[in-house]
């Protein structure tokens, strides 16, 4: 019985990196990274500010770096041993050069077949 509340303990510990004051900066820099992207999505881009093409890149890269941020803290990744983060980070590279590999192969398929 004292084993488990020795563990209870532990898990506590591990995650006081993660107060009010740091869930404020991380919900700060999500809004942000939320404003940019509208303004690139209602404004840079209909107002031929920025390419279509560049302003997908860009929200794209926006995007991937709010996940980042949700990931990290709010489920506490970034509090866990770097063998699993390495892990799933490796994953999520595979798994992303994957679905660029699908879309690169589709618009090949679509350019080089003949129209039935």
């Amino acid at each position: 019985m004292s084993e488990h509340s020795h563990t209870d303990e532990h898990a506590h510990g591990e995650h006081a990196g993660l107060s009010k004051k740091k869930i404020w900066e991380v919900f700060g820099i999500l809004l942000l990274i939320t404003v940019i992207e509208f303004i690139i999505a209602l404004w840079a881009i209909p107002g031929k500010h920025m390419s279509q093409h560049i302003g997908n890149y860009v929200y794209i890269a926006l995007t991937l770096l709010k996940a980042f941020y949700i990931v990290a803290y709010f489920m506490h990744l970034k509090f866990e041993k770097v063998g699993l983060q390495v892990v799933l980070s490796v994953s999520f590279i595979f798994i992303f050069y994957f679905i660029v590999l699908m879309l690169i192969e589709g618009g090949y398929l679509h350019l080089h077949m003949p129209l039935v």
